[in-house]
Order: C-alpha cells, then sequence, then structure tokens
C-alpha cells in the first residue's frame, strides 16, 4: 500500500492540473476594478443564460412564469460542455478590442459549442441586424431560442448562419490553419483561436502548431490560440488535460510558442488571470509586429498562446443526482436530458437557469440592460460583425492575365510533345507577380516535382526557420514569398480555406494519389459553400482551386501505393452548385480551363493534369473553343465526317487521350473502311442530364455527340464506374464501355501499367472490333495482329525495362 506522504504527493499533483479552485495563472495581476468585474461577470453570466436557453426553450424565454414541459423543446440538441470556455474567453477579447482598437475575429475550434458565439452575437446586437426578426426582446429572444437545432432553424454548429464565423468547428483539426490563412497577409488582424482538448489530439491540429515557421510578423497578422482545456470529450478524459503542467509546458515551448496557464473555477479570480493574461498576450503580439514593422526585418517570435483550464459544463451542477455534471464527461452535450418527462429534472433545469438571474440582466423589454450592453465593442470592430468572416465583401478582383499568349504553338495535332505543367507554370508565375497581396499557391513539398517551380521567379517559398548556406543553391527561400509549402495535406489545404474565405484568391498543387489524405477536408468546405447559397448575406467567395498532378498513368516509377485517382468520385459527390472537375487534354485546354477556374467564384474545382510531357492536340483556339463546350467530336481525328459513324472513341484525361487517339489510328490502319468519331471531354460534368447539374448536357446534344445507337469505347482517367455513374439514364448507356483505372499497379512502364488496366492503345482497339458487329468475323486477322503486337510490348518490358521506342515516340500519323 502507499504511505500516507505517498498519496498527499499523489493529491497535489493531481491538484496541479485540476481544474477547480482559485485562479492558478502565468500572469498575476489585477487589471479589472471591482465594477469592471461585475460587469463582465454579469455579462458573462448572461451569455450562459442564452446558451441554455438556446438547448431547452421554445416559450417562457426569461423565466418570466414558472417553467412548464410545454416551454421547453420536445428534442433538446445541443453543446453545453465548451461554451462557458468559449464566452469566458469572447467577453475578455471584447474588453482588448475596446482598449486598444483591434481587428479581430473568433475562430471556435470546438463549434459544437455554437451556442457561445451566437450568444454573443445576440448582445452585440449583431445576430438581430443581420435577422431584425431575432430582435433584442422577448420576442426575438423567444425566436432566437426555439430557431436553434430546430426544423426550419439553424445548426448545432458554428455554421454559415452565424454571424462571425467562417469556422463550423463540426469535424475538428483545422482551426488553427483556417486561422492562420485568413492573418496572412492580413497583418492588422488577430485571430483569437479557442482549441478544443479533443480537438488538439487530432493529427491536422498537432501539426498546425508549426504555422508560426510561416508567419511574417511584417506582412502578416497574428494567431492567438486559446487551448481549453475542459478535461473530457464525448466520453473519455482528454490527453493534455492529464498530463503534467511541466509536460504540457515543454510541448509548447517545443513547439515554439510561449504558453501562458490560466487554470480555475473561481470567478473573481478567473476573471481578474484571464484579463491580465490576455492583455499580456496582445500587447505581446503588437511589440513584435512593431519590432519587425519598424526595423523592416522580420524574425519569428515565439508567439504567445493561452492555455486556459476550466471545468467542462463551468457553472453548471457539479452533480446530478448521484452522477457529476460539472467538470465531467457528462456535460458534454444536453446537461439534463430528461427535463420533459421528469418533474425533478425540470425543476433543477429552472432552479439552475434562475441562478444567472435573467431578471436582473434584462430589462423590462427582453433587451440587455444599457451597462452590460456598453461592454461590446460597437460597429465593425464588434467580432461577430467583422467583414474578414465573410470574405466575399473583401474579395477583390484577380488580375489574370491574358492566358492566351502563353499558348503552345500547336501547327499539326498530335505530333509535338511539350510539357503542359511547365508551360502553365509560367502563366501561374504571373499571376502570382499580379496579385502580390492578395494570392498564393499552396502545396505539400511537390511545388518543385510537379513542374510548377516558374513560380519561384514572382515569389518565393515562406520560409521563418533558419537558413544554411546550401539554401541559396536553388532552395528559393524567403521571409517574403508567395508559395506556402508544408508536408502536411491538411496544413496547407486549411491555410488556403481559410485564407480564401477571408477574402482571398489562391491555388494548390498535389499528387494526385495523396490528395485523398483532405478527402473529408474538401468534402466540408464543400457542405460550407453549398450551405452559404442559402444565406443571403453571404457574399461569394474566390473558388479553392485544386491542381491534381503526378498522376495515375504516370506513376510507374513510384508503384501501386502512387496510383489513386479516386478523388474524383469524392468530389462527383458533392452538390452540383459547388463543383467542377476539369480534365483538359493538352496544355492549350490547361491554360484555357486555369483561367475559367480562377476566375470564379463559390467552387471547388478540381483540375487534372500529367506533369510530363505529352503530345499536343490543340490551337489556342480550338482549345478554348473546346473547353467552352466541355466536349467535343475531334474532326481531325475523325473519320466519318457526313455519315453514321461505326463506332465512338471517346477519352477524358491526357493519357487515356494519348491512348484513344493510337487506338484510332490501329482501327484506321486495319479496318480502314471503319468510320469512326472522336470525342474528347475536358468537363466531366458535361456527362450528367442537364437537369441536375449546371454544366449537363440536354439528352439532344449528348445524342448528336456519342448517339443513341452506336458503340462508345470510353477510356477514362479514373475508375471507370464513374462515368457509368454519370451516364445514367442516358439513351444508349448499355452501348458504352468504359475503361479506366482498375487498381492494376506496380513498377510498370507506362504502357505496361496500362494494358495491366485495359487502358492502352491494343485493349482499346480490340474492343471496337469486338463491339461493331460486322466486324467479329471480318476483322478476326486485324484483332489477332493487336493481339499479338501487345503480347510483344508486354515481352519487351519485361526484358528492357522500357517501352518500345516506336511507342514511346509515336505521334498522330494521319
Amino acid at each position: 500500500m502507499a504511505s500516507k506522504a505517498e498519496e498527499n504527493a499523489e493529491g497535489l499533483k493531481n491538484m496541479s492540473i485540476s481544474a477547480f479552485g482559485p485562479a492558478r495563472a502565468t500572469v498575476n495581476e489585477n487589471p479589472l476594478s471591482k465594477e469592471e468585474l461585475h460587469k463582465m461577470n454579469e455579462y458573462f453570466k448572461a451569455t450562459l443564460y442564452l446558451c441554455l436557453g438556446m438547448i431547452y426553450l421554445k416559450e417562457n424565454p426569461l423565466l418570466r412564469e414558472p417553467l412548464k414541459p410545454d416551454h421547453i423543446k420536445h428534442r433538446q440538441l445541443g453543446h453545453w460542455g465548451s461554451d462557458a470556455g468559449q464566452s469566458f474567453t469572447y467577453i475578455h477579447m471584447n474588453r482588448l478590442i475596446k482598449k486598444y482598437d483591434l481587428d479581430a475575429i473568433f475562430i471556435s475550434g470546438p463549434g459544437h459549442g455554437a451556442p457561445a458565439v451566437l450568444s454573443n452575437s445576440y448582445l452585440e446586437g449583431v445576430y438581430s441586424e443581420v435577422y431584425p426578426d431575432k430582435s433584442e426582446d422577448v420576442e426575438g429572444m423567444r425566436r432566437f431560442f426555439k430557431q436553434f437545432s430546430f426544423p426550419g432553424g439553424i445548426g448545432s454548429h458554428a455554421t454559415p448562419e452565424t454571424p462571425g464565423s467562417l469556422h463550423e468547428g463540426g469535424e475538428l483539426g483545422y482551426s488553427i490553419s483556417h486561422a492562420f490563412g485568413t492573418v496572412f497577409d492580413h497583418p492588422n488582424l488577430i485571430s483569437v483561436t479557442m482549441v478544443g482538448d479533443g480537438e488538439a489530439e487530432t493529427g491536422p491540429l498537432a501539426t498546425s502548431w508549426h504555422s508560426t515557421k510561416f508567419l511574417n510578423p511584417i506582412t502578416d497578422g497574428a494567431v492567438l490560440p486559446v487551448l481549453h482545456l475542459n478535461g473530457y470529450k464525448i466520453n473519455n478524459p482528454t490527453i493534455l488535460a492529464r498530463i503534467s503542467h511541466k509536460e504540457l509546458e515543454c510541448l509548447f515551448i517545443g513547439y515554439g510558442w510561449t504558453p501562458y496557464f490560466v487554470e480555475g473555477s473561481d470567478l473573481p479570480t478567473m476573471h481578474q488571470a484571464m484579463a491580465s493574461t490576455l492583455e499580456r498576450c496582445i500587447l505581446e503580439i503588437k511589440e513584435y509586429q512593431k519590432q519587425a514593422r519598424e526595423s523592416g526585418k522580420p524574425f519569428r517570435p515565439r508567439w504567445p498562446m493561452i492555455v486556459l483550464r476550466t471545468p467542462k459544463g463551468w457553472t453548471g451542477p457539479r452533480k446530478l443526482g448521484n452522477h457529476f455534471l460539472e467538470g465531467f464527461w457528462r456535460s458534454h452535450q444536453v446537461p439534463i436530458t430528461n427535463v420533459v418527462s421528469n418533474k425533478s429534472s425540470l425543476a433543477t433545469l429552472e432552479e439552475w437557469m434562475r441562478t444567472y438571474k435573467p431578471d436582473e440582466l434584462f430589462d423590462e423589454s427582453g433587451a440587455l440592460i444599457p451597462e452590460l450592453k456598453a461592454l461590446a465593442p460597437t460597429g465593425l470592430s464588434r467580432m461577430s460583425a467583422n467583414p474578414i468572416t465573410n470574405g466575399g465583401i473583401l474579395r477583390r478582383k484577380l488580375h489574370v492575365p491574358d492566358f492566351r499568349t502563353f499558348a503552345a504553338e500547336v501547327k499539326k495535332g498530335g505530333v509535338e510533345n511539350l510539357g503542359s505543367m511547365a508551360l502553365f507554370a509560367t502563366f501561374l508565375r504571373e499571376v502570382v507577380r499580379s496579385n502580390p497581396h492578395h494570392f498564393r499557391v499552396f502545396g505539400p513539398d511537390e511545388t518543385e516535382s510537379n513542374k510548377l517551380g516558374a513560380v519561384y521567379d514572382a515569389g518565393k517559398k515562406v520560409w521563418m526557420g533558419d537558413y544554411f548556406d546550401e539554401d541559396a543553391d536553388g532552395g528559393n527561400l524567403a521571409h517574403s514569398g508567395r508559395v506556402m509549402e508544408i508536408l502536411s495535406e491538411h496544413t496547407v489545404e486549411g491555410w488556403l480555406e481559410g485564407y480564401i474565405l477571408s477574402g482571398r484568391h489562391g491555388f494548390l498543387n498535389s499528387y494526385e494519389p495523396f490528395i485523398h489524405i483532405i478527402d473529408s477536408m474538401v468534402n466540408q468546405h464543400c457542405k460550407w459553400l453549398e450551405k452559404c447559397l442559402e444565406v443571403e448575406w453571404r457574399v461569394k467567395v474566390a473558388s479553392l482551386n485544386i491542381l491534381l498532378t503526378a498522376t495515375v498513368w504516370r506513376q510507374d516509377h513510384n508503384g501501386f501505393t502512387h496510383q489513386d485517382p479516386g478523388f474524383l468520385d469524392v468530389v462527383a459527390n458533392k452538390s452540383p452548385e459547388v463543383v467542377r472537375i476539369y480534365l483538359p487534354p493538352d496544355a492549350n485546354c490547361l491554360l484555357s480551363v486555369a483561367n475559367h477556374c480562377l476566375r470564379s467564384a463559390n467552387y471547388v474545382n478540381v483540375i487534372v493534369a500529367d506533369k510530363q510531357d505529352h503530345l499536343q492536340y490543340l490551337t489556342m483556339d480550338q482549345a478554348i473553343a473546346h473547353c467552352t463546350k466541355g466536349l467535343g467530336i475531334w474532326d481531325w481525328a475523325s473519320n466519318d465526317s457526313g455519315t453514321e459513324p461505326d463506332v465512338v472513341m471517346a477519352s477524358c484525361g491526357d493519357v487515356p487521350t494519348l491512348e484513344s487517339l493510337a487506338a484510332t489510328a490501329l482501327l484506321r490502319e486495319y479496318v480502314p473502311d471503319l468510320k469512326i468519331r472522336f470525342v474528347n471531354v475536358v468537363d466531366l460534368f458535361k456527362l450528367i442530364p442537364e437537369h441536375e447539374h449546371p454544366h449537363g448536357l440536354s439528352d439532344r446534344a449528348y445524342g448528336a455527340v456519342f448517339t443513341d445507337d452506336r458503340p462508345i469505347i470510353f477510356n477514362f482517367h479514373s475508375y471507370p464506374w464513374l462515368i457509368h455513374r454519370l451516364t445514367y439514364k442516358r439513351a444508349g448507356q448499355h452501348n458504352l464501355h468504359v475503361r479506366g483505372y482498375k487498381e492494376k499497379g506496380n513498377i510498370d512502364t507506362p504502357l505496361e501499367l496500362a494494358i495491366r488496366n485495359q487502358t492502352d492503345r491494343f485493349s482499346l482497339a480490340i474492343d471496337a472490333i469486338d463491339r461493331v458487329p460486322r466486324l467479329r468475323n471480318t476483322a478476326a486477322a486485324a484483332r489477332e495482329a493487336l493481339l499479338n503486337q501487345q503480347i510483344a510490348v508486354r515481352n519487351y518490358a519485361f526484358h528492357e525495362g522500357i517501352d518500345p521506342e516506336d511507342l514511346r515516340t509515336w505521334v498522330w500519323p494521319y
């Protein structure tokens, strides 16, 4: 058994990480007068009363009559656990906004604690300005309460309907990266960011602490994280709340931050501790910025952050019956769950809500009393009114050079090789050069690898870490750059989303197979954009532009793990109102598509284009027409002019287009009388019926290109099933035969990889012969010859480790 001394030592150790008791803080000053302290605490109580009202009440908003079951929502939905800590931080930031005339926003990492954000927006008056029916009176408060987590109302998170929100906080892990995205190129902005201790356990959040290594104190604003240790997730303790104070401090010092602690539950001392600590952090931020800006010498400070340890469900009942509530996991969501059916629980809820004394906080009309109202900032200084959180208001037109001046010269289709990506990089370079303060390029350590290095002539990679002499030899690092790279897809995507949502423009490039790492982030961004379309006061933001390269068909050197084009399936699942997918077949089409995407708003645009050298097919004028249509017949590759085609050879994607053209040439060689129509698709959603997608073709237009009754051999960049899904119910669907990636890969040669997946020229030509009824017997010799060539090619690859030269250097022969 442990000795008494050992038990006492263990008790003291546990007490040091307890969320209860008088305040324990790094900064121990008392900046608030007795009157200020009283008013701030009363304001705090008002916000918490509103939080509970949102979760529970549909009638009797100020408890001016005894609480009855009829006043309670039938379904109580929402989260109480983090509300107090978030509101506590918000209120104390308000004091400093007024004192120092700060430009600040509030990002709720635990956005499920939306009642904290909503209550502050309501008390500031912003909510009633945006939604006049939610007025600052009894009836307005009733409507404000009822709409929360209620059919026809608003969701339980910091959704787009929430004034001042640009981060919903539903899926956890992105609050810090979003916050840094907002402050890049916003030198006066401070983004106060609540980080839940549950969220802090996610991989994306853990990496995003390194974002300070990319923050320039001259050109950028600052992020002030508040790590909220309330101790519990849904049903488990949180890791960071259960490690020693010293270990926690060392963790964040190691990340490069200066952590300031505010811990406890006693309201008077906690208010003083938070007031002094938050003010110390703000003054440090301003001093670092002043030092850098006056000297003109950027450096990387150890930026301040706050570790706020308070009980989960702070200010609620410590126990409910025999079970812990405040300071325990049971307070995470709805703290008292059976208030409609249990009179005792209803009485407990009423007693609890009355402890906040709403009759003293709100006047007879239901408005917050004037002396408390005066605590909040006014006008656009209110965090929930800051235009940065409705970034479309601030969005400036992107200066895009005339992409036609970067055109590849194409004298004849399919005879000259060129690096489409390298050419595109020269266009992107000029976009960077023309927009030095509101456009950035993002990527996970792949910009150079993706042949986009030309952008460094206009803007280097931001790097606030230490430098070595050898960095001058092609490192392309600078304190003030326009390219953002860290080997974390989550972090660069979060930066880009925050940058766009706060009113700027950006572009992300990534290896195709590893974009899956951010499937869910893109999914959440799509949902945000779609919901914004339903919120009339939200102004459209710049599109999220994603370039996928190092594609599946040229990942033969890396092998099977690097071969996955399935991101397109993820994007295709999203609302037609907000997603677009483009697969340009050559450089001029890539330029045309990119120009369109960079100028667009409120979309997620996905462009797929390989980075290696490829055949070029269309002049710039032809490319513009082709991309404008989204798909079309290539007359120069067809021989069915004025007649019915026997077969339609269709392609989507640069490498599949090459193989389809080569298959077409083989068919014309071996079956000269075969009438072939060649179709290329650049806008994937053109395949969808017009009533299901804004880009979709009418049935008549679709049939005019693909026919209703002829076999279609469709060679697709990604998994073949997606094309069948998009063309579901199209006339002639039974004639559509799609070839694409089928999870067959290894360290193959390019053509061998295509053969393994039946997307090669020989397989396609054989497929066409098999599908044209009149050729089943008459073209048997041609089919046999093609099969023999395919076998010879594979044998050559196995022996020589490379495809035959005549196939590697193939050009369009007609």
